[in-house]
């Protein structure tokens, strides 16, 4: 009768904390992706403002890859920065390999 009642109790355990173990896991995901996007965005932020600056001269028209040069970078997933140079505007994309790891990040800025 005692195994039989550490069996029940042992069930209802694992029932109640499995769930909430569930949950945890899921906020983990999603506050490490809301990281890899606020990081993302403060490196685009930051790289735009240099390049807005008059850094865009040195670049060819059309897409091309982009290398950030802060250490920050180092904390993104795998992922890939891209500069489009047109005749009148800028941008900057932060594109991650995988789906829901911080999702595109872009800015994009009129030239003068």
């Amino acid at each position: 009768m005692l195994i039989w009642e550490l069996v029940v109790a042992m069930s209802i355990l694992t029932a109640v904390f499995f769930p909430w173990q569930l949950s945890l896991l899921s906020e983990q995901k999603t506050l490490l992706a809301g990281y890899h996007r606020a990081l993302a965005i403060g490196l685009v932020d930051g790289e735009m403002e240099v390049l807005a600056a008059g850094e865009w001269q040195t670049f060819k028209p059309g897409p091309q890859v982009y290398s950030v040069k802060a250490s920050a970078a180092t904390n993104l997933p795998p992922g890939q920065f891209t500069l489009t140079v047109n005749k009148h505007t800028i941008r900057l994309e932060w594109k991650p390999e995988k789906p829901f790891h911080g999702g595109v990040v872009w800015r994009e800025a009129t030239l003068p």
